[in-house]
């Protein structure tokens, strides 16, 4: 059974940094590009990060590059995001996605682009 569990949210200040972690079983993560969306309230999900069967592509959303790092360890079965000089803005449900890629070398940002998703951490940027 396919289960992706995300964690790691908290309440945190401006400035701060937060790492999540999303643990997934039932499959074999090296067939998979994995990851991280947001979905702030009143708005649609977000893509902020992806990464690659190899680890070695990512790709960055504008409002979190230089600021937000993916990153996946197989072994573990685990993806994470490191995000640092939080903002207000970031505030939302985090949610990480995989999905199959006959290539090593690709992820997509897209919503669209996964069909196994986790429930979600929240995260909350405030004073």
């Amino acid at each position: 059974q396919l289960q992706l569990v995300e964690s790691g949210g908290d309440l945190v200040q401006p400035g701060g940094s937060l790492r999540l972690s999303c643990e997934i079983s039932g499959l074999t993560l090296d067939n998979y590009a994995l990851g991280w969306f947001r979905q702030a309230p009143g708005k649609e999900r977000e893509g902020l990060s992806c990464i690659s069967r190899s680890g070695r592509s990512t790709y960055y959303g504008d409002s979190v590059k230089d600021r937000f790092t993916i990153s996946r360890e197989n072994a573990k079965n685990t993806v994470y995001l490191q995000m640092d000089s939080l903002k207000p803005e970031d505030t939302g449900v985090y949610y990480c996605a995989a999905q199959v890629y006959p290539t090593y070398y690709y992820c997509s940002g897209y919503v669209s682009g996964y069909s196994h998703w986790g429930q979600g951490t929240q995260v909350t940027v405030s004073s």
